[in-house]
């Protein structure tokens, strides 16, 4: 009897600690499953991203404990709602997604898969959530600062060209968040005393027409708006600017790896680690409502000073010696 006693006494117990184990230990060959959502094309096999690298840091290995879902639209937006639908019919876990058209994609998809934004622009603006300290619904993510951020994108423009009165503003108006992004930036050249000349473009022949606009009608300077479409285009963009002799302001640095003048903005890999931070705490069991959308507290500002030997200006010494690397 007493054996019989110590028995349930025991499986009880056992019971109560497996209970009180947080679900990942519970479950330690549990495989979770992963969607990626992008605008972007593939990498060429057989490249590990930083991505990738991103979840084997956290401890997420592909084909060991996770699988992971790729749908790429190569540039082609019009093909997002087709890709973030073929995601929601999938047993996914979570999904990541990369720029607002990607975002606002998954959201039309599923409202029930956790979805984790980035590079959506300013996502309350938009309607993506509903505030940045208790989203709601099934998405959080990570933002910019785009208030601040553009005001200080401006201003080192300011200090690096003193006489700066009009910058022209190049957005793809096509973008709700980048559109958005705009209003926010002509709001901070106000403060500045700046006059805005726009620069809308929708479609890549575009760049050749705005372009042209400018040269007529000449600013001191150029901010570009990075989004899909300008990212994809990077490369026309930068050899338009330096063509036409404008001295340009981007928000990240591949630009100015690409020969342009001179970049500001959120540090990349800190934001693919915020949000892989946010993947992370829903695979443990959080829900994306609950998770406050993060926001950056790295950035960079770099400037590439054959860039500004091409156009044929000076980069005075006191914005030098602000820049987290100077290219040479």
């Amino acid at each position: 009897m007493k054996q019989k006693f110590f028995g349930v006494v025991l499986g009880l117990a056992a019971l109560v600690f497996v209970i009180g184990l947080p679900a990942d230990a519970q479950q330690p060959n549990k495989v979770f499953h992963i969607g990626l959502l992008t605008w972007a094309a593939a990498p060429p096999p057989p490249s590990t991203t930083p991505f990738e690298q991103g979840l084997r840091q956290l401890g997420y290995v592909e084909g060991q404990n996770i699988t992971i879902e790729r749908r790429y639209a190569a540039g082609q937006l019009d093909r997002l709602p087709e890709l973030a639908a073929e995601l929601a019919h999938l047993p996914l876990d979570v999904i990541l997604t990369q720029s607002y058209p990607a975002a606002l994609a998954a959201k039309q998809a599923t409202s029930t898969i956790p979805i984790v934004v980035m590079g959506a622009g300013d996502p309350v603006a938009t309607g993506l959530v509903g505030s940045f300290a208790r989203p709601g619904g099934n998405i959080t993510g990570v933002s910019a600062l785009e208030t601040e951020l553009s005001g200080k994108s401006l201003e080192l423009l300011k200090e690096t060209f003193p006489k700066l009165a009009r910058v022209g503003v190049l957005w793809n108006a096509a973008d709700l968040g980048m559109s958005l992004k705009y209003r926010q930036i002509e709001v901070a050249a106000q403060t500045l005393h700046l006059a805005v000349q726009p620069a809308a473009v929708r479609k890549p022949k575009d760049f050749e027409d705005v372009f042209a606009e400018m040269i007529r009608r000449r600013p001191d300077a150029l901010f570009v708006i990075t989004d899909p479409l300008t990212q994809l285009n990077r490369k026309q963009l930068v050899g338009l600017a330096t063509k036409s002799r404008l001295p340009a302001m981007y928000e990240n640095s591949p630009y100015v790896d690409d020969g342009g003048l001179m970049a500001y903005g959120p540090s990349q890999a800190e934001n693919l680690q915020q949000a892989l931070h946010q993947v992370d705490k829903i695979l443990k069991g959080a829900k994306p409502s609950d998770l406050p959308i993060e926001q950056p507290t790295k950035f960079e500002f770099v400037i590439n000073l054959q860039a500004a030997k091409q156009i044929g200006v000076t980069i005075p010494p006191n914005v030098l010696a602000r820049a987290d690397k100077v290219i040479k």
